[in-house]
């Protein structure tokens, strides 16, 4: 259940549909070419049943280069002002940015939601902002960077030290003046984590629910995916992503973080009369 996110019209598992105006995202960098088009997918993805649209225009995967605020700008605030006046108020809109100035040029025009994978150490700036305008806020855990993290997969208890860095950061935003209903906790898989990693997050998840912050997973098409299936190519790892979710929906999942929106749309469904209606 969800109902303690604003603005999430779902009593189940709420769908967050990936859109990266990025030429170098894992999975689908440069598949989005122009405005229209991403418009166009936008609304495909609320038609298969999206509830949020994460907007991101800075790639985050293993080896990226940041781009800089910027650039960030100029792929994401023209998409979301043409959402905004071609689809209307209605959509949930999530800026996915780690930026504070990015963060705010959305949100001026129109994005409901900050969706940080620094979970606010990048920049300073942003958990003020957010405690500014009042909005959700991700906050995930990772260590060290694009460049950096795969290097810093190191844990005695991959668990307990999420658990920990995500109270941390918890303590950290709401010292800028976040207020505990806007948190969201995302525990970051792939993020400097290791398979092992991350099939030991999804294992427990229900340690980090239990601290009564709702959870954003995003397992889709990601690496640990792709080793465990044998399977180089992420667009081929779509049924693996449908394991994933049912188990982070089993331990507690609010929102699901997805590319292949209809798919899983139908797999969130079937998970939540499976595990969150008995």
């Amino acid at each position: 259940m969800n109902s303690t996110i604003p603005g999430l019209k779902t009593c189940g598992t709420a769908v967050m549909a990936v859109v990266n105006v990025t030429p170098d995202s894992f999975s689908d960098g440069g598949s989005i070419t122009s405005l229209d088009q991403a418009v166009a997918t936008c609304a495909a993805h609320l038609k298969a049943g999206a509830h949020i649209l994460d907007i991101g225009g800075q790639s985050t995967r293993p080896g990226a280069v940041e781009v800089g605020a910027a650039v960030e700008m100029e792929r994401v605030v023209p998409l979301i002002r043409a959402i905004r006046r071609q689809l209307g108020s209605t959509p949930l809109l999530s800026i996915d940015t780690f930026w504070a100035h990015v963060a705010e040029a959305a949100l001026q025009a129109g994005v409901n939601w900050v969706n940080d994978v620094s979970g606010g150490w990048q920049d300073p700036a942003m958990l003020p902002l957010v405690a500014r305008w009042r909005c959700p806020y991700v906050t995930m855990h990772r260590r060290g960077n694009s460049r950096t993290m795969d290097h810093m997969a190191h844990y005695k208890d991959v668990v307990a030290e999420v658990e920990a860095a995500l109270l941390q950061q918890t303590t950290m935003a709401q010292a800028a003046g976040v207020e505990p209903w806007q948190l969201i906790w995302d525990p970051g898989l792939g993020f400097a984590k290791t398979t092992e990693h991350n099939l030991a997050i999804l294992h427990h998840l229900s340690r980090l629910s239990r601290h009564g912050y709702p959870l954003l997973v995003g397992p889709s098409r990601k690496r640990f995916i792709g080793e465990v299936l044998d399977q180089a190519d992420p667009r081929q790892r779509v049924w693996g992503t449908a394991a994933a979710v049912c188990k982070a929906i089993a331990g507690g999942a609010a929102v699901v973080r997805i590319h292949d929106v209809a798919a899983m749309v139908q797999v969130a469904a079937m998970a939540d009369a499976l595990w969150c209606q008995q």
